[in-house]
């Protein structure tokens, strides 16, 4: 590898978890995938193409493979690096998500080391508890705090690169703000509300843990996928915040606030049209819709070093769409599309 610094990466694999059996072994055939008229084989080949593309350093695996009674996120994926002979070999996981669904960290052991290093008090006495564990807060503003937990608890990390530079590193998968099992409009509408104030919660939990690692004076790096962006829906006009807003910190000072610069381009609103990460296809309108839900925050001391972020968008990022395995693989693996950051450490 001649590329100089660190490449990190955030990528929301849809239904990772279908493509591996209960002992981590690639199911590799002709079988359909959890994704519409794609193969399991087909999306595990398009997963290779793309790993190997964005040849990062460590890939924050959102909605990575299940870790439960029977099966292991870090055994799936250390097979799917050998099996494909990725330089990122290793993996790492922290606390079990509810769903099928875990937040875990694929990395190459020869660039960065890294442990899990969660903080905050578990039974949640202080102002930012651990993630395993429940926040209290009043989510709509009738003075009594509601109880919140994350289904999927961030990922913390403790992270030491080659030339010993330590990072603060946490993968994210926040709560979803879609109407799961709405029967009518209204119903539709009461689920997304509470969704929404469930999601904000979670981000405000969060920013509780970044002000923490601020004024220890910690090279932090916020990513994941939020389900949220500036902008994206009329949640934002009722709530006043998006939860991606809450966790960059946009109304403090700069010296205490997140960079990202995609983020920032959607608050700006200078321009007719906004950076995405995402793209899902709607049935009931016959058509294709993207969102900016994928970020990559950092801290003002690794904004200042001039990092470079990137979205490999198959059809908006030029070097993606030029390439015509690379285009088609991207857009067989996920409905999300990674995030790079080139940090020049």
């Amino acid at each position: 590898m001649t590329r100089e610094g660190l490449r990190i990466a955030t990528y929301n694999v849809e239904w990772f978890n279908a493509l591996f059996d209960d002992r981590g072994k690639l199911l590799e055939d002709r079988e359909p995938s959890a994704r519409y008229q794609v193969t399991r084989s087909d999306q595990l080949g398009a997963l290779a193409i793309v790993f190997t593309a964005l040849d990062a350093d460590a890939i924050m695996v959102i909605e990575a493979p299940d870790t439960g009674s029977r099966r292991k996120s870090v055994t799936a994926l250390e097979n799917f690096a050998a099996h494909f002979q990725l330089r990122t070999t290793r993996a790492l996981t922290g606390f079990a998500s509810e769903t099928e669904q875990e937040i875990t960290l694929l990395y190459d052991p020869a660039r960065i080391t890294v442990r899990h290093d969660p903080k905050g008090d578990p039974m949640g006495k202080e102002g930012a508890p651990r993630f395993d564990g429940s926040f209290r807060f009043d989510l709509d503003a009738d003075s009594t705090p509601e109880t919140i937990q994350f289904s999927k608890p961030p990922l913390e990390i403790a992270a030491t690169t080659a030339s010993g530079r330590k990072l603060r590193l946490i993968g994210v998968h926040a709560k979803s703000k879609a109407p799961h099992g709405a029967r009518n409009g209204d119903e539709a509408k009461r689920i997304g509300i509470e969704n929404r104030r469930k999601q904000l919660a979670q981000c405000v939990w969060l920013r509780r843990r970044v002000e923490t690692h601020l004024d220890a004076g910690d090279s932090l790096i916020v990513l994941g996928d939020f389900n949220d962006g500036p902008g994206l829906d009329e949640f934002e006009r009722l709530f006043g915040h998006s939860g991606v807003e809450i966790v960059m910190g946009v109304d403090v000072p700069r010296d205490r606030r997140l960079t990202d610069p995609h983020a920032e381009m959607a608050l700006s609103r200078k321009v007719g049209f906004s950076p995405t990460t995402a793209r899902f296809y709607l049935a009931s309108k016959k058509r294709y819709f993207e969102a900016l839900l994928d970020f990559v925050m950092v801290s003002p001391d690794l904004a200042a070093l001039g990092p470079v972020w990137r979205i490999w968008h198959p059809l908006d990022d030029p070097d993606c769409y030029r390439v015509p395995e690379l285009r088609e693989a991207l857009l067989t693996a996920s409905d999300h599309f990674p995030v790079t950051i080139d940090l020049p450490l």
